[in-house]
């Protein structure tokens, strides 16, 4: 069973880990390049800001004490980051984080709109949690992405 928890500052670095140990997944290019910008954003530093600033809510998912995904809403709104480690992909790990982060931003009084970018790798995933493409696959800073939308 999965404990799922916010996240505070000392959890940057471990969040950070975990994404980037997702990289061949995110970037256009297997090595990253081309996609610095982006993977700078994913710094600790980046994410401790993130996780110091209101805009953002971070909640982290737990197998025992290993740090199996992670789900950020910034602006109560936008599904800024779902990632699961590849280690926990297919358990159920992302829709937990989504079903507890969705909560969180609806009892914040979010009417039930929600966007997201999704890699093309997680678009199956973020169709099967109700999101719909609202345009074409797109490219900026080394990441492809699909902007989706979902309405409760």
């Amino acid at each position: 069973m999965f404990e799922i928890r916010p996240a505070v500052a000392d959890d940057a670095s471990a969040i950070s880990a975990l994404i980037l140990s997702l990289q061949p997944y995110l970037t256009i290019e297997p090595d990253g390049s081309g996609a610095e910008e982006f993977l700078v954003s994913l710094s600790p530093d980046i994410i401790r800001r993130n996780l110091q600033d209101e805009a953002y809510r971070y909640q982290l998912a737990f197998d025992g004490e290993a740090l199996a995904g992670v789900v950020a809403v910034r602006d109560n709104a936008h599904l800024f980051s779902l990632y699961v480690g590849s280690p926990w992909h297919g358990q159920g790990v992302g829709k937990r984080l989504w079903e507890s982060a969705r909560a969180g931003a609806l009892a914040r009084g979010n009417a039930g709109n929600f966007t997201v970018n999704s890699s093309t790798f997680a678009e199956g995933m973020y169709r099967h949690l109700g999101f719909t493409a609202t345009g074409p696959v797109a490219e900026m800073h080394g990441i492809r992405f699909i902007p989706m939308r979902l309405e409760l």
